[in-house]
């Protein structure tokens, strides 16, 4: 499932949008001009999965180099991951159709629970996903004995 642009037919936008869009729309994709696409702020989808031992995040990023990314801890319990799309050079003598793909900085934050390991957090790219796993602490069981308090 992925994000709302606003309602009506072709997914949003302003319904002035083809009066005044720089790029030339689609006729059957009524109300939805490539500027909009471009002039919002690129957008990361993220999966959160947990396992018995990790919490293991998965971040589309088709197109981002590795040195275009941060992922960094906050406060000791909120993982920020940032970065950038990179804009495509554009040729004067371009003629553009389609522009739907996202460009810009984007970044998303999560709160982690008590029980992450932010010491032992594990990162890698592959193929335009960014996998971030964030290992579990050992819960330490509670003690069984049991000490009595005498109420004065």
């Amino acid at each position: 499932m992925g994000p709302w642009h606003g309602g009506g037919r072709g997914g949003g936008g302003s319904w002035m949008t083809p009066f005044f869009s720089p790029f030339p729309s689609d006729p059957w994709d009524y109300g939805r001009g490539a500027d909009e696409d471009v002039a919002t702020l690129a957008h990361a989808n993220v999966d959160w999965r947990e396992t018995d031992t990790a919490h293991i995040f998965r971040v589309d990023l088709p197109g981002v180099k590795k040195e275009d990314l941060k992922v960094q801890v906050e406060d000791d319990n909120i993982l920020f991951i940032s970065g950038n799309r990179n804009v495509e050079k554009v040729e004067e003598n371009d003629k553009w159709h389609r522009v739907e793909r996202r460009r810009g900085s984007f970044s998303r934050r999560f709160r982690l629970p008590e029980t992450a390991n932010v010491e032992e957090i594990r990162c890698g790219l592959e193929h335009g996903v960014l996998t971030v796993e964030v290992p579990k602490k050992e819960v330490q069981e509670q003690s069984t004995n049991i000490r009595y308090v005498d109420i004065a």
